[in-house]
């Protein structure tokens, strides 16, 4: 799984402090989610826009190695991201909430988008969540894949 962060693990705002910093909100609901995907066998991967120093953190706290930060090619990434680890591309979600997204969305073997997404990607988008960007959409992602691949490993 590859996902989008602002917008997609935040609620898409931030905050800056009156020394300049820089604050995002994250749910645990989705860290959890993302834990249960790891063990699950679940490789992860963040490629953002953005190049905050907030991404590695975030990324640290949950266990992800694959980080691409800076990166306005999402499509590119998630090619990396699928050699990296052996896999075809129809192998891949990706959950990403704007038209920047779009290449990527379109790539993947199964896209998903916040409830929170834009209306132009929510038509790409294999999947709407019910939840919103920051607010436990990704685990609600993560755990239809998961019950999807328990499903397909049953059969």
């Amino acid at each position: 799984m590859a996902m989008d962060v602002d917008g997609v693990l935040t609620d898409g705002a931030f905050w800056w402090g009156p020394n300049g910093e820089e604050f995002k909100r994250f749910a645990f609901l989705d860290i959890m989610g993302v834990s249960l995907g790891r063990k699950a066998g679940l490789a992860f991967a963040l490629i953002s826009g953005e190049n905050s120093p907030l991404v590695d953190r975030y990324a640290a706290k949950m266990g992800i190695e694959d980080v691409h930060k800076g990166c306005r090619q999402k499509d590119v990434a998630l090619r990396a991201f699928a050699q990296k680890h052996g896999l075809d591309l129809a192998e891949i979600c990706f959950i990403g909430d704007d038209v920047n997204d779009a290449p990527a969305l379109e790539l993947a073997g199964f896209s998903a988008v916040p409830a929170t997404a834009h209306k132009t990607v929510q038509r790409l988008a294999d999947y709407v969540a019910v939840n919103a960007g920051g607010h436990g959409a990704v685990r609600e992602i993560i755990d239809l894949v998961l019950e999807q691949n328990k499903q397909n490993n049953a059969d």
